[in-house]
């Protein structure tokens, strides 16, 4: 997990991606390399998830990709065989905590309130998501936290609704060492396959980020 922590935090963001034609990921994911952004998330929102993770690792192995929306442990257990790097889910469930801790499967837990954070913590998961981030705010955010300030281990990628707008505010919450993104590379734009579109929008949010 270390690994995965030094790589959010050295790149600030995640862009989410989510494809109905597995043969997508591999454009999408040279397009991120161009704009300076060698991350990605890929949600198991669709099924063709576990397919676009396998193309990925297969032929551009400089990404690191992550499993997004994991919500059980089937969802584990697809995306640990696929190669993906680390899984991420929008909520906390001890079954699935539980499922990738026992497979050495690097995993982050969503949370929203400091009951969820505390959870997340008994279960030795200190890197959690906040999520949904833009609704909450990050005032809330960052009152929620001042609670854990005895515990510096815990460290928040902080996703839903991160736009160009408002990265900078997330990034300004001490804990927060990375945003998940869609608008990077909506779904609209990867079945257009503006690649070149897509290159452009990760270069101006990856820009914010680090002069945030």
């Amino acid at each position: 997990m270390e690994a995965v922590i030094e790589h959010l935090s050295a790149r600030k963001i995640i862009p989410i991606a989510i494809f109905d034609d597995p043969e997508k990921a591999v454009p999408l994911s040279r397009a991120l390399l161009a704009g300076g952004c060698d991350i990605v998330e890929i949600s198991f929102r669709s099924p063709s998830a576990a397919a676009s993770i396998a193309n990925i690792v297969a032929d551009v192995p400089e990404m690191v990709v992550g499993a997004g929306s994991i919500l059980s442990v089937e969802d584990v257990s697809l995306a640990a065989s696929a190669g993906a790097g680390f899984g991420i889910s929008p909520g906390f469930d001890p079954a699935v905590v539980k499922a990738a801790t026992e497979a050495g499967f690097p995993f982050i837990p969503g949370v929203l309130t400091p009951s969820n954070v505390t959870q997340a913590l008994s279960f030795g998961c200190d890197v959690q998501k906040f999520f949904p981030a833009e609704p909450m705010g990050a005032a809330f955010l960052s009152s929620a936290l001042a609670a854990f300030t005895h515990k510096p281990e815990l460290k928040i990628v902080a996703a839903g609704g991160v736009t160009p707008e408002n990265i900078a505010s997330w990034l300004s919450v001490r804990q927060v060492i990375a945003c998940a993104s869609s608008w990077v590379c909506p779904r609209e734009m990867v079945e257009a396959e503006d690649w070149g579109g897509i290159t452009a929008r990760v270069q101006h949010l990856v820009s914010i980020a680090h002069g945030a």
